[in-house]
């Protein structure tokens, strides 16, 4: 839309000043003046005609510079808020990997603390059994 809107605008002014042109043109071609008259007032025209030009040309730049520095501004902004979400959702992953380790660590250390207490009580138990077996051999 907005290169729509350029272009438009672009063609607008370059038809504004060539029909500016041509209308001064012929304006002095059908003036009823002598060559020296003439001469004169095709450069005096030519010359109001290149400092309207300029003067469009100048409005132009900074118009152009206007959105430039707009667009820059505008790309920071999405840029810097851009980088604060992914920064907030990698301290967010990084907690939940966190979590994630400590739950891994307390079920793996329950885990463990389960086996060393069948452990000891396989231990005890066939200790038990050998006891019972060497005082029935002995008996």
């Amino acid at each position: 839309m907005a290169n729509e809107d350029n272009g438009m605008g672009k063609g607008l002014l370059i038809g504004f000043l060539t029909g500016a042109a041509v209308g001064s043109i012929i304006a002095l071609l059908y003036a009823p003046k002598s060559g020296k008259e003439l001469r004169s007032d095709i450069k005096n025209k030519s010359q109001e005609f290149m400092d309207d030009a300029e003067g469009y040309l100048t409005n132009a730049k900074e118009k152009a510079s206007q959105l430039i520095n707009e667009g820059k501004k505008k790309s920071e902004r999405l840029v810097a808020e851009t980088k604060e979400k992914v920064d907030s959702l990698l301290d967010e992953a990084e907690k939940i990997l966190v979590e994630a380790k400590d739950k891994a660590g307390h079920v793996a250390s329950a885990g463990k603390e389960k086996i060393e207490k069948e452990s000891e009580r396989l231990k005890s138990a066939l200790k038990a059994g050998m006891d019972a077996y060497k005082s029935e051999k002995e008996a």
